[in-house]
């Protein structure tokens, strides 16, 4: 039996709806975010040195990571529905998408989060300089990274309706938090209604509401 050990509000989320579209059989032990700090909780750690999830655990071990959880995932049960075929230019396009979700997608949106919460926590002596740092890092760079970002997901979905070619993939599970992530901080004007589609999509997929269930209420921040 695989067990999810899943934080609230957090990537993990993409594992329990892999785990459904699969139909493989999973247990969630459910952790929930200090109120305050919004941090995982202690207890995390005692599963994973650096207290972060998901992580999962199985009868191979410990596996931490979205992306190397989902390239496990998919190893463990081959022949699935996920995994565009071996040699394949859909297949290259996929493992370009789990790396890039992580990578070079997450970074402009972590930036965006902490840099807008920055104000609030600033002391009021300071608060006004920090609202105006944060403000000029969000408009001359952070902003600007977000919007060529999603531009290209827009492009690439406009070239094929999934992100690895003509079918559903692990590649949309993945790519689906950076999506849900931008679209959260800046929503999606006219000009992206590719990606509009490809949340209405995935939202109405029964495995990923059967995950909603599975690990709570979700937000995308």
């Amino acid at each position: 039996m695989i067990t999810v050990h899943h934080l609230n509000n957090s990537r993990s989320q993409r594992v329990l709806w892999l785990l459904e579209e699969l139909g493989v059989p999973y247990d969630v032990k459910r952790y929930e975010r200090d109120a305050q700090t919004m941090l995982a909780p202690p207890e995390l750690r005692a599963i994973h040195p650096l207290g972060k999830s998901p992580v999962i655990e199985d009868e191979t071990g410990t596996t931490a990571e979205t992306g190397a959880i989902i390239e496990h995932l998919l190893a463990r049960h081959p022949g699935n529905a996920l995994t565009p075929a071996a040699g394949t230019e859909a297949a290259k396009r996929m493992n370009y998408w789990l790396h890039y979700a992580e990578g070079s997608a997450m970074t402009p949106l972590l930036l965006k989060l902490v840099f807008g919460a920055l104000p609030g926590r600033a002391p009021g002596l300071i608060r006004p300089v920090v609202k105006a740092v944060s403000s000029k890092a969000q408009s001359g760079f952070i902003d600007p990274q977000i919007a060529a970002h999603t531009a290209y997901w827009e492009g690439e979905l406009v070239r094929s309706p999934w992100f690895a070619g003509e079918a559903f993939s692990a590649a949309d599970i993945m790519m689906s938090f950076p999506v849900e992530a931008a679209s959260s901080r800046v929503p999606f004007g006219p000009d992206k209604p590719k990606l509009k589609a490809f949340l209405q999509t995935i939202h109405a997929r029964p495995a990923y509401q059967r995950a909603l269930e599975r690990g709570g209420p979700y937000a995308y921040a």
